[in-house]
């Protein structure tokens, strides 16, 4: 029927129908990768201009939390200087004169090593006293590096890291080494010996991580020290040099005359493990060094 909604015809279309452009109907995203990194560098750029700045006052004229944001700014300009840095041999270059000396720590620590294991092999009791020797020498590094960094008036990101790896060879691995030398060699005596070396190496780890946290003095210089330092293990040392000037000791082919504490009685007779009263005092330097409540005062 006329007038009918079947009747109605709809004109062909003849085109694409209209369509959103897809740039209005796609969703704001984030800004592209290269914009989001050169407002990023931006943001960088400026806060390690104030950074330089901060780093560049006086103490004078900074007030005390002043003083410790120009630490953290110090470390922020020595950090991209070094991250920054792709010439080769750039660890090297960054280098300063206190990480040379520290170093020098380090490599008295790998000589005693190695005097003690040419000891075993030649059994010429010379290296025994160069080895004995080395930590010695080492300390003198160790404490000469802080000295060298503050008449300098220079410091860098590598300096605290590499004290404590150069402490963990010359006071934690090499007296080790020395008392395993020396006769310290029943399976419970190296366990023991081991145990020193880990505790040592722990406590070096918790002393970077928490010295910022210990109480310091007028100087800026920490007031205790958490656990026996590692560099105690001197006293270690002496003891075995005084074993050796003796003849107290169980050296190889017989040289010696054992050491002068002997085994742990009791445990050999009742738990049938044998021991040196010497290792047992390692075990116990271990645990002291590892003590949270055991505060040492600082000369």
């Amino acid at each position: 029927m006329p007038g009918t909604a079947a009747d109605l015809t709809v004109p062909p279309v003849t085109g694409s129908p209209a369509q959103a452009s897809s740039k209005a109907a796609a969703p704001i995203d984030n800004p592209p990768a290269a914009v989001a990194k050169a407002l990023a560098n931006r943001r960088e750029s400026a806060t390690l201009e104030e950074a330089q700045k901060l780093a560049a006052m006086k103490d004078g004229e900074l007030t005390k939390s002043q003083k410790a944001q120009k630490e953290k700014a110090v470390e922020a300009v020595k950090l991209r200087e070094f991250v920054q840095d792709d010439r080769h041999f750039s660890l090297v270059r960054n280098f300063r004169l206190a990480d040379i000396v520290t170093l020098g720590n380090g490599f008295c620590g790998a000589l005693s090593l190695f005097s003690s294991a040419k000891y075993l092999i030649s059994h010429d009791q010379t290296y025994i006293w160069h080895a004995l020797t080395y930590p010695l020498a080492g300390f003198i590094f160790d404490a000469l590096d802080g000295k060298v960094a503050r008449w300098r008036r220079e410091s860098s990101m590598l300096g605290q890291e590499l004290d404590s790896l150069a402490d963990s060879i010359s006071f934690g691995v090499a007296p080790a080494f020395l008392a395993f030398t020396l006769g310290l060699r029943t399976p419970l005596d190296t366990l023991f010996l081991t145990l020193f070396i880990c505790a040592g190496i722990a406590r070096l780890a918790r002393f970077n991580a928490t010295v910022a946290l210990i109480p310091k003095d007028t100087t800026g210089k920490s007031k205790y020290f958490e656990g026996l330092p590692i560099p105690s293990s001197l006293i270690l040392v002496a003891l075995m040099a005084v074993s050796v000037k003796r003849g107290k000791f169980e050296g190889v082919f017989g040289q010696g005359d054992g050491l002068p504490l002997g085994l742990v009685r009791w445990a050999k007779e009742k738990l049938g493990v044998s021991v040196h009263w010497e290792a047992v005092i390692f075990a116990g330097w271990a645990a002291a060094m590892i003590s949270k409540t055991l505060r040492i005062p600082k000369l």
